[in-house]
């Protein structure tokens, strides 16, 4: 979800309480679109992170430092000179826009007291960082914008500085109801989608939710709303933006599934129920730095993965045409006990026959029924017979060599989605050593070092603590599943796997105990959310005490077999925290 005007209202009232009378004490500039602020006020250093990224606009308080180039850029020198040691006097928004303003006190090169305002601009792809004087003349920007770049606005130094409209939007805040319906019946767009169209700072996630409190079809057509309807959505609006004005915000992230979907400062009530939960924020600036931690960390191991995908996608493809031609061939050979009757019924019957004959009738003494046997007339009875003989033994031959190596390329396949359904469970790039490795052992990635050394493997199975204090372990990929269950597992301890799918091995460790049915669900859970039906309402989970697992003969690893086992259905979900 890009920023939307309700949590820069959110991030401003957080500003405006802690760096309103800061000194600013060092600026850097780490990336060319990215600043890093350092204020002390009330004792107390704050360093805040802004960035004007096309693809990730942000400004948030953050702990962690950045390192920043040796010589600094010519934007973050001139802020340095103006305002390296500025006092923030006021942080505001103007009205509901995706723009933040910092006034600043400092003393110019006479010892006069004078200020400056840094705009920042979280506005997607035209988001930027904007160096004013007090009477709004453009010193500098982070991004300079020409007239050749946009015909709306130029951002140089010497321009005045303005709010860019493209389009008329009203002001949620103080929107009169008159101008409200007004804006909507001139819309003939869904309502969801009219309201972030006309609204100034309503995002399209917040327009389905404004929808979803008024009891509104978002998918209606704005400009089709009757009167009692226009007024019902205005009267919501104006609720939510009373929450908005007096500061009633509740930063929460909502995941699905495990995976962060939408952030933002208020509740989401349209995504209830399901498989959606909410985890709630102390803070926006906790809720930025975790929503896009976690956002990187995903796209960042994906685009790491993205070469191991690449290999085993395309060893799939070739063992998935390879199997279905196997398959196809295979059912051709089931045509061979046919000709093996053919053969005998003529070494039976063929004396009835005088020559260039193109069929033979006669009784079937397998199934009691008349049967017509096709001729070659050019051929005795005895070398027709034999020419059916011929064909039987051929497509059985087929038949034995198919079958093994059907079974062969079937157990690749298996092979090669459970090391898939690894790379979707992996977050850390040395996940991605050992699954590399295990391409490596099987031939699917050429080695490319010297002296069969193989690489460091720091990577470690996931570890949860049941609500019971259970300790659940997750293997990552087949190495960790098959040392999870044949080293770490001993005999009374619980093993789960989905059920017919590739995902990983989970152990409980019973240490003993009886376990109670809420740590079989927890676990069922996990073993459900770390596999390939994690996309599921419901994973089929088998699972049985480790002792009845057995290594499957000759298979890969992590590849097993078990019988009389029970089962359980589960929601794929991860307990709330990974224990140390």
């Amino acid at each position: 979800m890009a920023f939307d005007g309700i949590v820069i209202a959110n991030l401003t009232r957080d500003l405006k309480k802690k760096l309103e009378g800061g000194k600013i004490n060092k600026i850097a500039q780490p990336e060319k679109d990215e600043l890093l602020l350092t204020v002390k006020n009330n004792r107390e250093n704050l360093r805040l992170l802004i960035s004007a990224s096309a693809s990730l606009p942000l400004i948030y308080f953050t702990e962690k430092n950045k390192p920043s180039p040796l010589t600094a850029p010519n934007f973050c020198m001139l802020l340095r000179k103006h305002i390296g040691t500025g006092r923030i006097l006021q942080v505001s928004q103007p009205g509901l826009e995706r723009i933040i303003e910092f006034r600043i006190e400092h003393l110019d090169e006479m010892g006069d007291l004078c200020q400056k305002r840094l705009i920042v601009e979280l506005m997607g792809k035209h988001s930027n960082i904007i160096f004013c004087r007090e009477d709004g003349v453009i010193l500098d920007s982070i991004k300079h914008v020409s007239a050749q770049v946009s015909s709306v606005r130029e951002v140089l130094p010497g321009r005045s500085y303005f709010i860019p409209r493209t389009s008329e939007k009203g002001d949620p805040l103080h929107i009169p109801p008159e101008e409200f319906a007004r804006l909507m019946r001139e819309t003939p767009a869904p309502v969801h989608k009219a309201l972030y169209l006309k609204l100034t700072g309503i995002s399209p996630v917040m327009g389905e939710e404004l929808c979803h409190l008024a009891s509104i079809d978002g998918e209606h057509s704005a400009s089709q709303l009757s009167e009692a309807e226009l007024v019902h959505l205005h009267r919501t609006v104006a609720l939510v933006m009373e929450d908005v004005e007096g500061g009633k915000f509740y930063p929460n992230i909502i995941y699905r599934r495990g995976e962060p979907v939408e952030f933002s400062s208020l509740p989401l009530t349209c995504f209830d129920g399901g498989d959606y939960e909410t985890r709630e924020f102390d803070n926006i600036s906790l809720l930025l730095e975790n929503y896009y931690a976690e956002k990187n960390t995903l796209t960042r191991i994906r685009q790491k993965s993205a070469d191991l995908r690449r290999v085993v996608q395309t060893a799939l493809d070739r063992n998935y045409k390879k199997y279905d031609l196997q398959v196809k061939q295979l059912k051709d050979t089931q045509k061979r006990d046919k000709y093996k009757v053919y053969g005998e019924l003529l070494n039976t019957y063929g004396y009835e026959l005088s020559g260039g004959e193109k069929e033979l009738k006669c009784l079937n003494y397998y199934t009691g029924q008349e049967i017509r046997i096709p001729l070659d007339p050019q051929l005795t009875a005895r070398e027709n017979s034999q020419k059916y003989f011929d064909r039987y033994n051929k497509l059985k031959r087929t038949f034995e060599a198919l079958s093994d190596l059907t079974q062969e390329t079937k157990k690749e396949v298996e092979h090669l989605e459970s090391i898939n359904t690894a790379l979707d469970i992996a977050l850390k790039e040395e996940d991605l050593v050992q699954i590399k490795e295990e391409l490596t052992e099987y031939g699917y990635i050429k080695r490319r070092y010297g002296g069969g050394k193989k690489p460091k493997i720091t990577s470690r199975p996931f570890h949860y603590i049941s609500s019971d204090g259970f300790h659940i372990y997750v293997g990552k990929n087949n190495y960790q599943n098959e040392e999870l269950t044949f080293k770490t597992a001993t005999g009374n301890d619980w093993w789960f796997h989905a059920k017919g799918i590739p995902g990983s091995h989970v152990i409980v460790k019973a240490e003993g105990k009886e376990l109670p049915d809420r740590v079989f669900e927890e676990a069922g859970a996990l073993a459900a959310y770390y596999s390939k039906g994690r996309g599921n309402n419901k994973v089929e989970i088998d699972y049985i005490q480790k002792k009845h697992v057995k290594k499957a003969a000759g298979g890969a690893p992590g590849f097993v077999i078990y019988h009389t086992n029970y089962s359980l259905l589960a929601d794929p979900k991860k307990l709330p925290e990974e224990a140390d």
